[in-house]
């Protein structure tokens, strides 16, 4: 079970919103390269960037950021970065500055052909981030709530050729009430491909259930404020699940 600290790029700050809402956020860093190695020291294997600016706007927003960050980590750990890509210049431009893996989320919903084509152009290199509150998948930086059903569109594009799906529940996220465990073995259990679970993870118990049900094809977790806030360690929480999955 992979953990993957979240660095959440506001304003060229790292910071954590509270269900999306980019009206409540605290700011954890002034220096995001910094906060990526503390989490590359701490034993993390992967790094989840968010541009939240870029999620709003449709484009492109922390740049500068994101490029400080592969600087000081991209050549030890893979780092993926979802939030404002909507074209296949920008996914080429980001890749080329060091990228591992591109998160498509609202492009992904509403231009199915786009993330048809990335994954033709960039196979194994693009990831869809599917956020969702009672199985309704969100979009537009959670702003707005369409009709598709989760499972529904996740298994639309497994057949386009993704290499992973980030499963968020919006009304979790950042809130420390726990993974909904639940509906992402549910999703896990309709797809061959790796899922990552999202959204409300607050504890060493969290990791335990997660490995639990880690054979089902859930390969890892998002990790956002519980490391900030302190309520879960990082590094004994990947330790843990280490132990927990050694013999999976």
């Amino acid at each position: 079970m992979l953990l993957i600290p979240a660095i959440d790029l506001k304003d060229g700050h790292c910071v954590r919103l509270k269900q999306g809402n980019m009206d409540d956020s605290t700011v954890f860093s002034e220096d995001p390269a910094a906060m990526a190695r503390r989490w590359v020291d701490a034993g993390a294997r992967r790094l989840h960037l968010v541009d939240l600016n870029g999620a709003f706007a449709g484009k492109p927003v922390n740049e500068s950021a994101v490029k400080a960050i592969i600087a000081e980590v991209g050549d030890e750990i893979p780092v993926q970065l979802g939030g404002g890509i909507r074209d296949l210049d920008t996914i080429e431009r980001y890749l080329d500055d060091g990228l591992s893996y591109i998160i498509i989320g609202t492009a992904a919903v509403k231009s199915p052909g786009f993330l048809r084509d990335a994954c033709t152009a960039f196979g194994g290199h693009i990831i869809v981030g599917l956020d969702a509150k009672d199985g309704k998948v969100a979009t537009d930086g959670w702003s707005k709530l369409t009709g598709h059903e989760v499972i529904d569109l996740a298994r639309k594009f497994e057949d386009y050729g993704v290499d992973g799906l980030i499963y968020t529940d919006i009304g979790r996220d950042g809130m420390l009430s726990g993974i909904n465990i639940d509906a992402t073995v549910k999703l896990a259990q309709a797809l061959k491909i790796p899922i990552f679970a999202s959204g409300g993870l607050s504890s060493l118990a969290d990791i335990d259930r997660l490995c639990a049900v880690a054979d089902q094809g859930i390969e890892g977790v998002i990790c956002g404020r519980a490391i900030y806030s302190g309520d879960l360690d990082f590094a004994a929480a990947q330790a843990r699940a280490d132990e927990l999955t050694a013999d999976a």
